[in-house]
């Protein structure tokens, strides 16, 4: 035991790292899946807590984006002692807690791997109104007492993954599905985060993979190409068609950890690949399935890149929205069951 357990789940592996950071008001389950995956091809893979989340309300809304921030930090000091090279990723808003951590210590990451990277809330399934969010959360009373709940579809194009995830959130166990609604008090904090990683990615010379669900119904591809563009060093950036936001949950999960397993794995020496391969219960896929490789994206080149034409309308639409901003926010499905979906 190493004691990294106390932090979140852990997965020991090589001494090739991968630290996974999950979303607003969401649980460290949501990067189990990935992180299954990618120890099965040699990584050692933490998933750490972050602060104020798993537990109430009360006590997300006491916290701060500088206190998630400094979780992901103590995350990486902790499992760096026990690897020779760490790789980051995150969902939706880990996404940015992760180009964060990569801002104020490049020097301890090979890479990063952003899933459904959220800057804006303006998926297809969100209201045109998400503009008034921003000046409802200023208001004193309003903005404290505003909520984000979840809506149909969830994040999850699979319809039997969707109904167990729906049906976990409605027993409101937070250590397993994380909260039903989010605050609007930690939205305007992620916004505050947001608003400085935007400013920096410039400065982000660490090698990125982006994945993105082409249809996501929270976080549209605009949030991924505005990424690709301005990050300061090379991008690649894959879609997925059968995902909405939560792709690390989605009957594309499994596509994501192998795209993340070769893309850090060709940023390896060659002992660094021979120490992945001790540890591995499978051999690393030969290449990503034809379908995910195509032409390069915005000024970026790169095998990883896919894009097959224009963009497909959504297979499900939403029902009808209620008040003025219902449907913004960055939250994701809380509950992430283990087993693999039925599509």
């Amino acid at each position: 035991m190493t004691g990294l357990e106390r932090l979140g789940p852990f997965f020991p592996g090589s001494r090739i790292g991968m630290l996974l950071l999950h979303g607003l008001a969401g649980t460290p389950s949501e990067m189990k899946n990935v992180a299954k995956k990618l120890n099965a091809y040699g990584f050692t893979v933490l998933c750490p807590l972050l602060a104020g989340h798993c537990a109430t309300e009360k006590e997300l809304v006491a916290t701060t984006w500088q206190d998630w921030a400094a979780s992901a930090t103590s995350a990486l000091e902790a499992l760096s002692p026990h690897t020779d090279a760490v790789f980051v990723g995150g969902l939706s808003a880990g996404a940015v807690l992760s180009l964060h951590l990569a801002l104020q210590t490049p020097e301890s990451i090979r890479g990063l791997a952003l899933y459904s990277t959220t800057l804006r809330w303006d998926g297809w399934s969100i209201t045109k109104l998400r503009f008034l969010l921003p000046l409802w959360l200023r208001l004193p009373v309003i903005g404290r007492r505003y909520r984000f709940r979840e809506v149909h579809p969830y994040g999850i194009m699979n319809e039997k993954l969707r109904r167990r995830i729906h049906a976990r959130m409605q027993e409101g166990n937070a250590v397993e599905a994380g909260l039903i609604a989010t605050p609007g008090v930690s939205l305007r904090e992620l916004w505050r985060l947001v608003d400085k990683v935007k400013k920096r990615l410039h400065e982000i010379s660490l090698p990125s993979l982006l994945v993105h669900a082409r249809n996501d119904d929270i976080a549209d591809l605009r949030n991924a190409l505005y990424v690709l563009n301005r990050l300061g060093g090379p991008a690649e950036l894959m879609l997925l068609d059968r995902s909405y936001h939560m792709i690390t949950v989605d009957q594309e999960r499994d596509k994501v950890g192998d795209a993340t397993a070769l893309y850090c794995a060709a940023r390896l020496s060659d002992a660094e690949k021979a120490e992945l391969a001790r540890a591995a219960s499978r051999e690393l896929p030969a290449a990503m399935p034809a379908e995910s490789i195509g032409k390069s994206a915005g000024k970026r080149r790169g095998a990883f890149a896919a894009f097959h034409g224009p963009k497909r309308e959504p297979a499900l639409r939403p029902g009808p929205r209620r008040g003025a901003v219902a449907g913004l926010g960055d939250t994701s499905p809380r509950t992430l069951p283990d087993g693999p979906a039925q599509a």
